[in-house]
């Protein structure tokens, strides 16, 4: 504990990564917490010379930083994503054709059925909630819930009760108010208030259950953020007309959902292997929304994405044979394995430490192979990824692996970035997060 107090990140380190007030507009609609910042997209536009024509590919968009910024700078975009919450996200914030003042009438009318619903229904009897929560709530005997197959893929605790009911009422109410695009704005505003507001999450290197909230204003704190999408639309309209889209498939054959040579340049950043469970962190919304019914969806998720923590490891998984000779990767895989048994670490988890490196890496390159058809020559990349020692503290130099694999390929290696340092989790050491940055020579 001693040693992370000591190597606390440094203040200028960390304001690398955060969101700029100037870049709030449209990125912060719905926004992973670790995501990379609007500003290293412009910083890589403007060193690859990218200008109108010419097109930028994300192939692990997340939740849209890269074609948010594009479509500001008014360079056409893609984006290939697999969780289907991100990928809902980024189509989201990509559409600036409605007006502000469409989707503030929309709001409206989507809050005065809510308010609605909530005024019809029995409060007399709930005597044990606050004076205020009885004013709008039911007893709580009539709460709405959600299917147990679906209450079963959250964390535990992640939304008290009664906010969950409101979410589900004024959920209800978004849909059946409106058509598209209305309602993609409506709901992703729900799905923003959940993770930062509404819910019990908390957010670190990875997400957990904080101090449940008896009650909270749902229905306030959504209209807050859909009146704050309207502003936003309201001043991009200018922009509206720049291409972007997004296609929901597996990044490791992100170039069969696209055109042969008809990408000017990549910037992105993929998962790295830090034994963190993207899935989580989009859990809440997800269920809330129905894009996760049961766990066979949740399970198709995971099989979709590149493998870089153990919950996502399967038997039938073979992106490890991808890099089986590739001696650098198997120094690391066997080193973490030798450090398990010496310490006498038996979790399944902990067992699969040395295999979800060699599958982490194995999809990458499986990434970098399917990409090679789509690229122009000459195409320039940017790879946000960071160093990491979240198993049992070796250490995995992920962008230096990461070019040497590009190489192989007949990438060239333009360089790696240093971005910023930050603090291991696990041992506090400050560790790299860089930018490699690669070139597609191709056949000009």
């Amino acid at each position: 504990m001693a040693v992370q107090t000591a190597q606390r990140q440094p203040p200028a380190e960390a304001a690398r990564n955060r969101l700029r007030p100037e870049d709030r507009a449209v990125h912060d609609w719905y926004r992973f917490v670790l995501s990379f910042p609007p500003h290293l997209v412009r910083d890589y536009a403007r060193r690859f010379g990218l200008g109108a024509g010419q097109v930028v590919l994300d192939p692990f968009c997340g939740t849209g930083t890269t074609l948010v910024e594009c479509k500001k700078l008014g360079l056409a975009s893609i984006g290939v994503e697999c969780n289907p919450m991100a990928h809902f996200a980024s189509a989201v914030k990509v559409d600036w054709s409605l007006r502000g003042d469409a989707l503030r009438r929309y709001a409206e009318a989507v809050a005065s059925a809510a308010a609605k619903t909530f005024a019809r229904q029995d409060i007399d009897e709930c005597q044990e909630l606050p004076l205020l929560a009885r004013r709008e709530a039911p007893c709580l005997s009539n709460l709405r819930d959600l299917p147990e197959e679906q209450a079963r893929l959250l964390l535990k605790n992640s939304i008290s009760p009664l906010p969950l009911h409101r979410v589900l009422v004024l959920r209800d109410a978004i849909d059946e108010h409106g058509g598209e695009p209305l309602r993609g704005f409506g709901r992703l505003a729900l799905a923003s208030a959940l993770a930062r507001r509404i819910g019990n999450l908390k957010f670190g290197p990875e997400v957990g259950v904080g101090k449940p909230k008896s009650d909270v204003p749902a229905l306030e704190i959504w209209l807050q953020g859909v009146c704050a999408m309207a502003a936003d639309l309201d001043g991009l309209r200018g922009s509206a007309a720049t291409p972007a889209h997004t296609v929901l498939a597996d990044s490791r054959a992100a170039g069969g959902a696209l055109e042969a040579r008809s990408v000017d340049a990549v910037i992105t950043s993929p998962p790295y292997p830090n034994e963190k469970d993207y899935t989580r962190t989009t859990r809440l919304e997800s269920v809330i929304l129905g894009l996760l019914r049961n766990k066979q969806e949740l399970r198709q998720l995971k099989q979709g994405l590149i493998r870089s923590n153990t919950r996502g490891v399967y038997k039938a998984d073979t992106d490890d044979q991808e890099v089986a000779d590739h001696p650098r990767i198997g120094r690391i895989a066997d080193a973490i394995e030798r450090r398990r048994q010496s310490l006498g670490k038996t979790s399944g988890f902990e067992r699969l430490y040395h295999r979800v490196t060699r599958l982490y890496f194995g999809g990458m390159l499986r990434h970098l192979a399917s990409l090679r058809p789509v690229l122009k020559p000459g195409a320039k990349l940017a790879y946000v990824v960071g160093d990491q020692a979240s198993y049992l503290r070796v250490m995995i130099r992920t962008g230096e692996l990461l070019a040497e694999l590009a190489q192989t390929l007949g990438y060239k290696l333009a360089g790696i970035d240093l971005f910023r340092t930050r603090p291991s989790t696990v041992t506090g050491e400050q560790l790299r997060e860089e930018v490699v940055v690669l070139e597609w020579p191709g056949t000009r």
